[in-house]
């Protein structure tokens, strides 16, 4: 079987790092700047960003409707920090006019963790990814509530946010606060790799 095409949405955030995550994985992975190119795709990555200018971006590109599409169609999904908000249907702390992509059965608060300066790291326990995971959190949502069909798959450990959920799968969509890209290891894109491969 051939190796899947992994898109990551490019027209805003840490792009260059999930790209060299997937590829270290085998699959195919491409920068996404126009629906012809997430016409290409099997699969997409929203990454980590500032999600009301992803969100417009996207929009002026046309690509805001075309990835609804695609996203209700089925296709898997993995967003990462404001990735995560794009994905979620509800926004807690958005402003006014926020759009979203949708698809996640949750409800998640912007910014939870704090600015720029209480970002902090944290090794966690993922469902699904045998060793710890070095998760980075930088000015990061956080899941406020999640519906019955969605998947709880890490929260935080320690600290005053512990136990706020952090990481959710429901269907072919999953979604992390934290950037995987920038930790060091590559478990949780091997799980959505896997989780391309059952689509």
């Amino acid at each position: 079987m051939p190796a899947p095409t992994v898109g990551v949405f490019a027209l805003q955030g840490d792009v260059r790092e999930h790209l060299r995550v997937l590829t270290g994985l085998g699959v195919h992975a491409i920068g996404v700047r126009r629906p012809s190119e997430l016409a290409a795709c099997d699969a997409l990555v929203l990454p980590g960003g500032e999600s009301t200018t992803m969100a417009k971006l996207a929009r002026t590109f046309g690509l805001l409707e075309p990835l609804r599409e695609r996203i209700r169609a089925g296709m898997p999904t993995f967003g990462t920090c404001a990735g995560m908000i794009l994905l979620a249907d509800r926004i807690e702390g958005g402003t006014s006019d926020q759009e979203t992509l949708g698809g996640l059965d949750i409800t998640v608060r912007r910014n939870a963790f704090g600015r720029q300066v209480d970002s902090f790291e944290e090794d966690l326990d993922f469902a699904g990814v045998e060793e710890k995971v070095h998760a980075v959190f930088i000015r990061a949502p956080w899941v406020e509530a999640v519906g019955p069909e969605v998947d709880v798959l890490a929260r935080v450990g320690s600290g005053p946010a512990v136990g706020r959920i952090v990481a959710v799968r429901q269907g072919p969509l999953m979604a992390t606060s934290f950037h995987p890209e920038v930790g060091g290891g590559d478990g949780i894109h091997r799980l959505f790799v896997d989780l391309i491969s059952q689509s």
